[in-house]
């Protein structure tokens, strides 16, 4: 701080503390909570465990997350009955984000039937589909040696989900964004399709999620899906 010509109080301004937190520190060696200290040591141009050795002392470690379910090593291997079931649970509501997914409504016909009973309980029902004009729905056929399989199977999706426009409590737009996960949710439940770079869907992994507490993996993937709802636009009926 001398060196640098920082004072209690200009140091404790840049890193919004009270001075007398900043004086704490220096004379009595209390450490910071771990964010205060990185600002205040970048404000410093020093390291943070230069300054203060205890923040070195690592977390305790967590094997498994508290609200991991089940872990499957590909889509191919989950019975649809266990997203038929997930998603007939749900009271509140149902998200889905893919590019197609077809394979849905090809082993489960009365999917649109489902959707429309859970709406008429009261479930918000948002499924978000891939634009097939859109370029990383191109390029992702491209990467996994599908050709315009992806864009034909993104058009297919639509005819699916088509008649349920003007559904009250169902919406369903088409997106253009990356798509680094599909997503599957049914109130605090989450089938977390991984993809992986070449490899069709279908071939990727799955864990399945419960919701415990805030903050944590199932609210990562929650927010994620309204991030590219708020991008996604309203398919239009026939």
């Amino acid at each position: 701080m001398a060196t640098g010509g920082w004072t209690y109080a200009t140091l404790a301004e840049k890193v919004e503390v009270d001075p007398k937190s900043v004086e704490r520190w220096v004379n009595l060696n209390r450490t910071p909570r771990r964010s205060t200290a990185i600002l205040a040591a970048e404000t410093l141009g020093e390291d943070v465990h230069a300054l203060w050795p205890a923040l070195r002392q690592a977390r305790p470690a967590r094997a498994v997350s508290p609200e991991l379910v089940a872990l499957y090593d590909q889509r191919a291997d989950i019975p649809v009955s266990t997203f038929v079931e997930m998603l007939t649970q749900a009271r509140e509501r149902i998200d889905v984000l893919v590019y197609a997914a077809v394979f849905l409504h090809e082993a489960y016909p009365r999917l649109n039937d489902l959707l429309r009973e859970r709406a008429a309980q009261g479930c918000a029902v948002r499924v978000a589909v891939g634009d097939a004009d859109s370029p990383n729905v191109q390029q992702r056929g491209q990467e996994e040696k599908f050709g315009h399989g992806i864009e034909s199977r993104c058009r297919l999706a639509l005819l699916h989900y088509r008649p349920l426009i003007g559904t009250p409590g169902v919406e369903v737009r088409s997106h253009g964004t990356t798509l680094y996960n599909s997503l599957y949710r049914a109130d605090d439940q989450v089938m977390v399709n991984a993809h992986v770079w070449g490899v069709n869907a279908y071939g990727a992994p799955v864990w399945h999620l419960r919701r415990h507490g805030e903050g944590g993996m199932f609210d990562t993937y929650a927010q994620s899906f309204d991030a590219v709802w708020a991008t996604a636009m309203p398919v239009q009926g026939v």
